[in-house]
């Protein structure tokens, strides 16, 4: 079986894959303070639970957008497992040609999520990542990455409100009835939940108008059912797409 590892700024995912189907996935949160040896007790502590055990891994692949955490899980998978990470990377073949001024800048995980969005859905595409950071990534007819946009993730804006301000208080991120709040709750709930859809559907609409065609637009991350329950502009919605893009990947550096 394959693991497969996506190390985010805030969360860690993990999929285990079964002849290419995805049979568990599991997430953690990111601590660059945790050695192998915690990562291993955590992630392998609760595999008897979904009738597996660490003997069934016999492949690991992995992307990360934080550096100190490769070393990390590549210990791991040395000492834990036996084998060796593939790390998505310069030299690894992801079949997503990259269209940047500086290929180097591109985050592996919005290159996996690429390969991903393209392999499941085809292109012209955006992929909107709603996690730490909102991301919108735009991939052409052909399958290259051609760019995209970066803004505060949803968290990181509520949290802003609340430790940048007096009065502002922590809220949950949920949906108010209304747009216009009654209460300082309400109304910060209305100003991320319907602005975020807002921008969301500016920005696609703006690259649509640039690229001169329309695109489907696929959306992953946390808070990405919660944006496509208020738009109609999101047309599909897969939360596991980058553990899937890493297990194209891998195959197609096995083939």
């Amino acid at each position: 079986m394959l693991l497969a590892i996506d190390v985010g700024n805030s969360k860690i995912a993990f999929g285990i894959f079964d002849s290419g189907k995805l049979r568990v996935s599991l997430s953690m949160a990111t601590s660059i303070h945790r050695q192998e040896d915690e990562y291993a007790s955590l992630l392998f502590g609760v595999l008897p639970y979904h009738g597996l055990s660490k003997e069934d891994i016999t492949e690991a692949i992995m992307c990360s957008v934080v550096p100190p955490l490769v070393h990390v899980f590549q210990a791991l998978c040395q000492r834990y497992l036996d084998i060796d990470l593939m790390v998505v990377g310069p030299g690894v073949k992801t079949g997503v040609r990259i269209s940047l001024d500086n290929p180097r800048e591109a985050g592996p995980d919005r290159i996996v999520n690429a390969a991903a969005a393209f392999r499941l859905y085809g292109g012209p595409a955006v992929i909107i990542d709603m996690g730490t950071a909102t991301t919108l990534d735009v991939i052409s007819g052909e399958g290259d990455y051609m760019g995209g946009a970066i803004a505060p993730g949803m968290e990181m804006a509520a949290e802003a409100l609340y430790s940048r301000t007096a009065r502002l208080p922590r809220i949950e991120l949920a949906r108010p009835q209304h747009v216009i709040g009654k209460n300082t709750i309400n109304a910060m709930q209305s100003g991320i939940i319907f602005g975020y859809t807002g921008m969301v559907e500016s920005l696609v609409g703006r690259i649509e108008k640039e690229m001169g065609e329309k695109v489907k637009v696929i959306a992953t991350g946390g808070y990405a059912e919660a944006i496509a329950r208020e738009t109609d502009i999101i047309q599909a919605v897969s939360k596991d797409l980058t553990l899937i893009g890493l297990q194209f990947i891998h195959d197609l550096n096995h083939a």
